[in-house]
């Protein structure tokens, strides 16, 4: 008899909710698959809905559906979602003060509050995230390798010693003479080379901006790719079998991992070569600058880090129409960027020792 009644309890309070509406965290699950399914892309391919779904649900399920996801969504409010916020800020959320990450919470709650209406779903009438407190400004990273920190980085990557596999190190020294993102480099595939024409042709979905990015190689960086890809399908493999490694994996390695009490596990390139921290963006950024210092044009520059050209050679704005027109000069950009990047490659040389850097590529 008290199993019955525990059961009618339950099926009321079931019943209850239903009519109440569906959780936040009901609707996060809801909006991931959405996300997640894949539909036809203009170019034909068959692909996600939101192709950065992963990072969108990665911060709804790490910040939105802790806090909120057992309350019944229309019921949340504008004061909930800026007290998450503020907690993000501040660090009270259990892990670190972050405004980067408490602008991508709010983003993410915005599209996840504002898709049941667009879907034609009726359990959510209004966004609890409107006219939301504005955030601090986020301070533009701006980490700049020196030229010695360069050559240290560069000959230590060569050392037996170190605690990362060989093509992770090879994968670093990539990302710096190539200009190329992490998730655009690591998963290059044999078929992707062009070797009549030294240039890697980048899939639109690893791509930011969804657009194939024709990226010529220098010398130096087609001894890099080559060393790194032996045998095997893609240029920078991990360690089980022919995948590629993870767009973590250079980041992890710079910065070394920890146990769960904060204690050194293992150690990070930075850290056992003595250099200040820095990301693996930060060697794009290092690229694109030393590149500005040797006057190379601002335009070709952006080109090679897939940026939109708003500027020509000599520094005057581009109209709209020119910029279009511009991206889509497929050869003329090729040419552009080869000038910037095989100067580069030529400083680099210069930088890290030409002797040197080319007996330490050959062994």
């Amino acid at each position: 008899m008290g199993g019955d009644a525990m059961a009618e309890t339950f099926r009321d309070r079931k019943e209850r909710q239903a009519k109440r509406g569906k959780t936040v965290h009901e609707i996060i699950e809801e909006r991931i698959d959405w996300m997640k399914t894949p539909v036809r892309k203009p170019d034909g391919e068959m692909r996600p809905r939101i192709e950065s779904w992963e990072n969108v649900a990665r911060h709804l399920r790490n910040f939105l559906s802790p806090r909120l996801g057992k309350k019944i969504a229309s019921e949340v409010t504008k004061h909930d979602i800026a007290t998450l916020s503020n907690d993000i800020v501040a660090g009270r959320h259990g892990g670190k003060p972050s405004v980067s990450n408490a602008r991508h919470m709010r983003r993410a709650a915005s599209g996840l509050f504002n898709w049941p209406a667009e879907a034609g779903r009726d359990y959510i009438t209004a966004s609890p995230c409107v006219n939301l407190p504005k955030l601090d400004e986020e301070h533009p990273r701006d980490r700049i390798l020196s030229e010695e920190e360069i050559r240290t980085l560069w000959h230590g990557l060569d050392r037996n010693d170190l605690p990362r596999d060989r093509r992770t190190r090879l994968a670093l020294k990539f990302a710096l003479i190539s200009m190329l993102r992490s998730g655009e480099l690591l998963p290059i595939h044999r078929d992707e080379l062009n070797g009549e024409n030294g240039t890697v042709d980048i899939s639109a979905r690893r791509v930011k901006r969804r657009r194939v990015i024709n990226q010529p190689l220098s010398d130096l960086a087609l001894e890099i790719i080559k060393e790194a890809m032996g045998n095997y399908d893609h240029a920078f493999t991990g360690r089980f079998g022919n995948a590629p490694l993870s767009r973590q994996a250079m980041s992890g390695a710079l910065k070394g991992t920890k146990h769960r009490n904060g204690k050194v596990k293992t150690p990070g390139i930075c850290e056992l070569l003595g250099l200040e921290p820095f990301t693996p963006h930060d060697l794009r950024r290092t690229a694109a600058t030393m590149c500005g210092e040797l006057g190379l044009s601002e335009a070709a520059i952006s080109l090679c880090l897939d940026h939109q050209a708003n500027k020509d050679e000599h520094g005057k704005p581009l109209p709209a129409v020119t910029r279009k027109v511009y991206n889509r000069a497929t050869r003329i950009i090729v040419a552009k960027k080869r000038e910037v990047l095989d100067a580069w490659a030529a400083e680099l040389r210069r930088i890290v020792g030409a002797e040197d850097a080319e007996t330490r590529m050959a062994a």
